[in-house]
């Protein structure tokens, strides 16, 4: 599965080094520059078919909107996953105390809960 991603991180990294060169020439556009203009287009082309391509071997990747909202609010979207084995985590030790308090209290040989 890793593989799958870096061939969409490299095709990315291409597809976003042809257009900051495409506005390079655009910017400074000449009409001898009109060759080097059309390469880089169908590039641009080339590039997006090449990343289509990869997006369909990943379809099947779902992403939870609350990561959009990380990326939306600057922060990094590796917290997410921090914050939620964080509350998994709470979560879990609240469930292990609810039922280490059942199993003591439930317990037939249990006369005296000890005091910790």
């Amino acid at each position: 599965m890793a593989e799958k991603f870096d061939n969409l991180e490299e095709h990315l990294e291409k597809f976003i080094e042809n257009i900051r060169q495409l506005g390079i020439i655009v910017s400074d556009f000449q009409p001898s520059s009109q060759a080097g203009l059309n390469q880089k287009l169908n590039l641009m082309i080339s590039g997006l078919q090449d990343i289509e391509k990869c997006r369909q071997q990943l379809h099947e990747i779902n992403v939870p909107l609350e990561v959009f909202e990380y990326i939306d609010q600057g922060r990094n979207p590796q917290l997410y996953t921090k914050e939620c084995l964080e509350r998994a985590l709470a979560r879990n030790e609240q469930v292990k105390g609810k039922i280490d308090t059942m199993t003591v209290r439930d317990s037939p040989r249990v006369t005296e809960i000890p005091l910790q």
